[in-house]
């Protein structure tokens, strides 16, 4: 089965990064790219100011940069991955879904909406179910799913493991990659020799979308967890890979040896994006490190180490490739389970 889809926002720095996870996908076939009104009409190679550490596809360089509109994007589309800036993405992307389209975004707007699915397949498959919702309340045919935050979705995996001990409060401090901001996000005069203590919006994002993410569906309404989440966010001068030190309470009082355990066996999906073993841990306290350990199971699997029992829980530290797993690659594996579940 050949799924065609194209890529809302295509010459960005997540855009380029769903042309590197596409090229040789199994199942899509890229056949639409779209950019602002400036880039629209010129080939891809001019269009885009590459900066993956890879060459642009060759058949993707000679492609031609659509409007973000759905009058310029063929109909024979089925499926579109949205790396919009929220700003432009709360209009565009409902634009798409009135008209027919299905979006796996990773753009920030709508995240927390009551029917729009916040989705990683491993954790909540089942939310996806809210796009029935979705249609029924907007009135269209189409569909907007999201992935959530890079730092959410890194440290989501380890707390889900987590849930059979008694989720009850998590304090997280991350160190993020300076990729995270896009290109042109930090200076090298702010960054180099320095660490940013603050990211607007990304505390509230973490301590939200965490427990909408670990709620419960009942096939007409998501009830979020109960858990307290407060997040502390810093921006470090490492290029890929976003690590967080992680203080989870507990209702009950398990070994650290049960909870690398539970971490290890947390069961995976069958989709061609998806890790073999979603969470690898190291008995290693000096591991995960980003340089080392951020393409393990090509940049889409979560790392985890460091953990220790505090008395109340446990403290630990986990790692995830910020702009695969925390970004492009969670909007492809997001729409590898829209085909899994015949929504497309």
């Amino acid at each position: 089965m050949s799924v065609r889809v194209g890529i809302l926002g295509a010459t960005g720095a997540v855009g380029q990064r769903f042309i590197q996870l596409l090229d040789g996908h199994p199942t899509f076939e890229l056949a639409a790219l779209t950019a602002s009104e400036d880039s629209a009409g010129e080939p891809y190679r001019t269009a885009a100011k590459w900066r993956v550490d890879a060459p642009i596809p060759v058949d993707v360089a000679e492609m031609t940069v659509r409007e973000t509109t759905p009058d310029a994007v063929p109909d024979d589309v089925d499926l579109l991955f949205s790396s919009l800036p929220s700003s432009v993405a709360v209009d565009v992307e409902e634009d798409f879904a009135r008209d027919g389209y299905v979006i796996s975004s990773n753009s920030s707007n709508d995240r927390l909406a009551d029917d729009v699915p916040l989705t990683i397949p491993e954790i909540n498959p089942d939310h996806l179910d809210l796009i029935e919702v979705q249609r029924d309340e907007r009135g269209w045919d189409g569909a907007i799913v999201k992935n959530p935050n890079c730092s959410t979705i890194t440290m989501i995996p380890p707390l889900a493991a987590l849930d059979e001990f008694g989720l009850e409060r998590v304090d997280v401090s991350t160190l993020q990659a300076v990729s995270g901001a896009g290109y042109s996000g930090v200076t090298s005069m702010e960054i180099i020799d320095n660490v940013l203590p603050h990211i607007g919006g990304e505390e509230d994002k973490m301590e939200t979308e965490s427990r909408k993410l670990l709620g419960e569906f009942d096939g007409a309404e998501l009830s979020w967890h109960d858990v307290d989440v407060a997040a502390s966010c810093n921006r470090v001068p490492t290029l890929d890979g976003h690590l967080e030190n992680a203080f989870v309470d507990l209702s009950a009082d398990p070994e650290p040896s049960e909870v690398a355990d539970a971490m290890r066996e947390f069961p995976g999906v069958d989709l061609p994006s998806a890790p073999n073993q979603l969470i690898h841990v190291f008995d290693d306290p000096e591991r995960p490190q980003p340089r080392m350990d951020r393409m393990r199971g090509q940049g889409m699997q979560i790392c985890v180490g460091g953990i220790q029992s505090t008395g109340r829980g446990v403290k630990f530290n986990c790692l995830a490739h910020n702009t695969v797993r925390g970004a492009a690659g969670a909007s492809v594996l997001n729409g590898e389970l829209l085909v899994e579940n015949g929504y497309l």
